[in-house]
């Protein structure tokens, strides 16, 4: 789904980006009881990093889990779950965790590899033989995101054509019959088709419907009694509202994805200290056997040789010297960040109620120093190339100033997002900033089939980000304009 590793908009030190000036806080903090395991000062220290993290990026609300030797160490929430009418976040409540769900998928496939069900060479035909070349992408490769398969969501917003309702068999039949991006195992690239296939082959393989699987196998084990499943339903009006905005204009109640969009990829929706529980079976290996965990946490290679910091529905890689595995996620109002570090036994779990926004992973890289106790973006392309993109990128951000927008330039669905009331956010919130005094690309990657581009628009009081992905035929499929956190 929209990870921002899901929907991977940039990622940063595990990160995401986008949006939003700060509104006026009105900062409170709720705890779980008995969560004394951390010293008051680090408990101290992280209060601070959450008030200054939702002052910053203008995000609503936060709620935090953090595992420290092996056990829920603290659990907190921040803000506010929702705006109008005013409710504050509760620690106890749920929010959609996006592809943070993607390792609750790798994990149903590998118990029915155990079970001698599956194996993970397996090719794909043998259980979807209508795929593209489904018998030369192996379950591995779904799983690992380098079978090639095209991304079906690989945008920061919630296009027209999802709000509808949808299946997994007509997600397949779109984006699974297309030609693949590149030949399997030569290129890594994040889909969220490939576990839309993987959650296809574990209810084929396994004879249940996926979420009965993960229920029985994972969740009840582990007593994590809050997981809802919100592809099927909506988060109630006791759980907070996923809030989106236009540039930096103010927040509006984000809207729902059709049903089936979500399926495998980022169905589940929990309080924090639930996933703390599955970070806590991560590190203590206590549902899988052994070889299973090895498979999951090992860092999948490409055909040549090179590392893609990816294992099975997770990343892997090291932070100042700590191993860690983890995933950020992202679906329509929500953002999360979830990340272990299984040698120290310490998680951080961050969940957010914006899309878009870099609150989450943010907090929780601040939050793991501190726990720690420790005190980059890809560029790319030609000179020329980027600089022709900066170029286009600026003079659309100046447009937009202005309420100005060539939709000549756009795809079909970044014209829809477009609307009377985007435009008007855009300029309202922006003109007032003049003209930026430096605008450069700062990364640049492959998804769904699109280019993605960051660019840093700096300004006398501050910076923004904009991000855009530009589609095959040199059209914009997305243009957002984002405040970095602190």
């Amino acid at each position: 789904m929209m990870n921002f590793s899901v929907k991977t908009v940039w990622v940063l030190s595990l990160g995401c980006s986008l949006i939003g000036v700060a509104a006026p806080l009105s900062l409170w903090a709720q705890a779980s009881t008995g969560n004394a395991a951390l010293p008051a000062a680090t408990t101290s220290q992280i209060d601070a990093a959450a008030a200054e993290v939702l002052k910053t990026t203008g995000v609503p609300s936060a709620s935090v889990a953090v595992v420290q030797a092996g056990k829920v160490a603290y659990v907190r929430a921040y803000g506010n779950a929702r705006l109008e009418p005013p409710m504050e976040a509760s620690a106890s409540m749920r929010y959609s965790i996006g592809s943070v769900s993607k390792q609750f998928t790798a994990a149903a496939m590998l118990f029915l590899m155990q079970e001698g069900k599956l194996k993970l060479d397996d090719p794909v035909g043998k259980y979807l033989p209508q795929l593209t070349r489904a018998n030369e992408v192996t379950i591995r490769q779904v799983l690992s995101m380098t079978s090639g398969y095209q991304d079906f969501w690989p945008e920061d917003y919630v296009m027209t054509s999802m709000m509808k309702s949808t299946t997994p068999e007509q997600i397949l039949d779109g984006w699974g019959k297309k030609p693949l991006d590149f030949d399997p195992g030569t290129q890594w690239q994040y889909s969220n088709t490939n576990y839309v296939i993987a959650g296809r082959i574990v209810e084929i393989v396994g004879g249940k419907p996926l979420i009965e699987q993960l229920q029985e196998r994972i969740f009840r084990p582990l007593k994590m009694t809050g997981v809802l499943n919100s592809d099927a339903s909506k988060l109630p009006a006791s759980d907070p509202t996923g809030y989106y905005r236009h540039a930096l204009a103010p927040l509006r109640p984000a809207p729902q994805e059709g049903m089936g969009w979500m399926f495998a990829a980022g169905e589940l929706a929990m309080p924090p200290s639930d996933l703390a529980l599955w970070n806590i079976s991560l590190m203590d290996r206590t549902l899988l056997a052994p070889a299973s965990y090895d498979e999951m946490f090992a860092e999948v290679k490409l055909k040549n040789g090179t590392g893609t910091h990816y294992g099975l529905g997770v990343d892997v890689g090291e932070r100042n010297g700590h191993r860690f595995v983890g995933h950020s996620g992202e679906v329509s109002g929500f953002v999360s960040q979830n990340t272990i570090f299984p040698a120290d036994k310490v998680a951080v779990t961050v969940l957010t109620n914006e899309d878009a926004s870099s609150a989450a992973s943010v907090l929780a890289q601040r939050i793991g120093a501190l726990v720690l106790g420790d005190a980059g973006a890809s560029g790319g392309g030609s000179t020329e190339i980027v600089k022709a993109a900066e170029g286009r990128a600026l003079g659309v951000f100046t447009g937009l100033q202005e309420g100005k927008i060539d939709r000549s330039q756009l795809t079909a669905l970044c014209s829809d997002y477009f609307t009377a009331e985007a435009v008007e956010d855009f300029a309202t919130s922006l003109k007032p900033l003049g003209a930026p005094s430096n605008f450069k690309q700062v990364g640049e990657s492959k998804r769904g089939g699109m280019t993605f581009r960051v660019f840093k628009a700096d300004f006398p009081s501050r910076s923004l980000r904009v991000t855009t992905y530009e589609a095959p035929d040199g059209k914009i499929e997305q243009y957002l304009v984002i405040a970095p956190g602190s």
